[in-house]
């Protein structure tokens, strides 16, 4: 009787600390999705000007963390019924979101280079259609000089030597309403640095987060399935 008394003791041990696993789990799920939105939203208009963007990060870490809050919400279920084989199968989700969320670290990093390497031709290009009403990349542009305080590719000359040549627009400037024709009264950095700068830096600590988070899971694993073992061994107690 002393040894059932010991399991089901360690058996309640074993749930309150898969629970509470449960919920950073769940909590972590709404944190990458919150960072899939905010690379889909924020990051979207800087990444779309390079000629190797693909847009499919976003919605990665956007699946992922709708995948964790899902399960993690489900694991409860499985937690307080304590089933053995459904402990087993939350387990195996757990291995396999190990893996995923891995995987997506690991990629989003090498996407990082893969993507600067783009903005040289890509920024040019937005340069040439900046004045074609139908390409939106336009107000993309300006808000990207004034939020970082560039102009241009590599310098704001590059605007006067573009075939057919443009004004350098009033996005360049430093104060509202200055002369562009005076280089004192306009950003004289180019974009094409600040902008790989800024996405070296923030896609850096997304990918970082997503290895982070990734060896988590992993805990979850272990103790899902010493609650099984757990149950199991109460279950053969009882019997004997």
């Amino acid at each position: 009787m002393g040894k059932h008394l010991q399991t089901v003791a360690a058996m309640a041990c074993m749930k309150s600390l898969l629970m509470v696993f449960n919920f950073i789990f769940w909590v972590t799920g709404i944190a990458i999705l919150a960072i899939g939105i905010w690379m889909e939203v924020e990051l979207y208009k800087y990444m779309e000007m390079s000629t190797e963007f693909s847009g499919t990060a976003p919605y990665v870490l956007i699946g992922i963390g709708s995948l964790i809050i899902l399960i993690g919400s489900l694991a409860c279920c499985c937690t307080v019924k304590g089933q053995p084989v459904l402990l087993y199968v939350y387990g195996a989700y757990l291995a396999m979101m190990f893996v995923m969320e891995l995987g997506a670290g690991v990629s989003i990093y090498a996407y990082r280079t893969k993507l600067t390497e783009g903005f040289d031709k890509g920024l040019t290009q937005a340069m040439i259609n900046y004045r074609n009403d139908s390409a939106h990349l336009a107000a993309d542009f300006d808000r990207m000089q004034q939020t970082l305080h560039c102009c241009g590719n590599h310098m704001p000359s590059d605007w006067l030597d573009l075939t057919p040549s443009l004004p350098i627009p009033p996005s360049c400037c430093i104060k509202k309403d200055c002369d562009v024709a005076l280089p004192s009264e306009i950003y004289s950095q180019g974009c094409y640095e600040k902008v790989t700068e800024f996405l070296y830096g923030n896609i850096g600590i997304v990918a970082g987060a997503a290895v982070g988070v990734a060896f988590f899971p992993l805990i979850g694993v272990v103790l899902s399935c010493c609650l099984a073992s757990i149950v199991n061994k109460a279950k053969y107690e009882q019997m004997a």
